[in-house]
This record gives C-alpha cells, sequence and structure tokens, in this order.
C-alpha cells in the first residue's frame, strides 16, 4: 500500500467543502476495520484512507498549510500505513470509568505483547509494540498502543484464499479469542495484503 503525499491532501480550503461526506465516507470504512476483542480492548486497522483523514483533520485543526508542517504530519502517519505483509493497528483498552482504568493499566502492563493475530490455523503473530516511543512504565500500560503485525509470505498467501482470520490476547489478566474475525473485517484487512 503505496504511503501519502502532499499531492494526495486536500488543501485546508479543499478539505472544509468536502469535510462532511470525506468523514462520512472513512467512518463507513472505518466499521469494517474494527474488531473488538472483549468489552474494554478493540484493534484499530489502519490503512491509507484512514490515515488521509487523520492527517487532514490534524491539518485542519491546527490550521497547518506551510509544506514543512504538512510533511511532518504525513512523517508522524505514514508509518502506520500497511506495508503489505503486514496490519498495523491502533490498539484500545477502553475503560470509561476513571478509577477503573487506573487499576486496569496497572494490571494490565505488558499487555500489547500478548495481543496477536493468526492465519488459518498457523502459528499466532504476536505484534511488534510501539515503534514510536515506549507506552509502558513498571506502574502502569497506555490505553493505547500501537501495534505492527508481520505476517510470512504463506500466510499472505492463505489469507488472500479465504483462510479464516483470528485475534485475540494472551495476558493473565485478560485472555479472549475472537474466531474467526467477521467475514466484512477480514475481506477489508486482506486487502492490505500486496
Amino acid at each position: 500500500m503505496s504511503k501519502l503525499s502532499r499531492n494526495d491532501l486536500m488543501s485546508l480550503e479543499e478539505y472544509s467543502r468536502a469535510r462532511s461526506d470525506f468523514r462520512h465516507q472513512v467512518m463507513a470504512h472505518k466499521k469494517n476495520r474494527l474488531v473488538r476483542l472483549h468489552e474494554h480492548a478493540a484493534l484499530y486497522f489502519e490503512d491509507r484512507l484512514t490515515m488521509q483523514y487523520q492527517i487532514q483533520e490534524m491539518l485542519r485543526i491546527e490550521k497547518v498549510f506551510e509544506a514543512d508542517g504538512i510533511q511532518e504530519e504525513l512523517d508522524v502517519y505514514n508509518p502506520l500505513i500497511p506495508d503489505g505483509s503486514n496490519w498495523k493497528a491502533t490498539f484500545m483498552l477502553e475503560y470509561p470509568d476513571v478509577e477503573e482504568r487506573k487499576q486496569m493499566l496497572a494490571r494490565l502492563i505488558g499487555i500489547e505483547d500478548k495481543v496477536w493475530v493468526r492465519v488459518g490455523d498457523m502459528d499466532k503473530v504476536y505484534p511488534i509494540a510501539n515503534e514510536d516511543l515506549e507506552r509502558t512504565t513498571e506502574e502502569k500500560t497506555s490505553s493505547v498502543h500501537f501495534l505492527r503485525f508481520e505476517l510470512s509470505d504463506e500466510m499472505v498467501a492463505a489469507a488472500k484464499q479465504g483462510a479464516a482470520i483470528s485475534m485475540g490476547i494472551d495476558h493473565a489478566e485478560l485472555s479472549v479469542e475472537v474466531s474467526p474475525i467477521a467475514a466484512d473485517a477480514a475481506a477489508s484487512l486482506v486487502k492490505d495484503l500486496q
């Protein structure tokens, strides 16, 4: 999947006019890229369209129109676009209650390394987590992690041929499996593989 360049982005004025329709398109697209692993844990799979939306929103909010500022946003978000042999996701631990969130983030240290994907009956693939910066301390984990799942050529081929895709978490405090994930989500993720 190709990375975004300045030519792929709308100017602030163009985006202002197109924002409502573009947002609607992206929200519909994102529905098939969400895999809820648990009531409080979800994977939001990123791709070129989700990152274009993220960049456009950041440019709009920060009122960035100069070339250097636009390039900075591209440099931040382009690494979250899949490379053709992987899936990239934002992993969210979602606890609305502040006290519960505080307690659970302390109990879930290291969970970002225990999330997995599996194609067919092949081995589970655990992620390369938080390549941008460390998000876990000795006291707690973060509620947001960025994960990259690298797939073998055999896994890519099997996924393209319709093998079931499963996902889960193998953490002592939270162990879950979604097998298989929804067909719409699987179809969307297969499109990330070249």
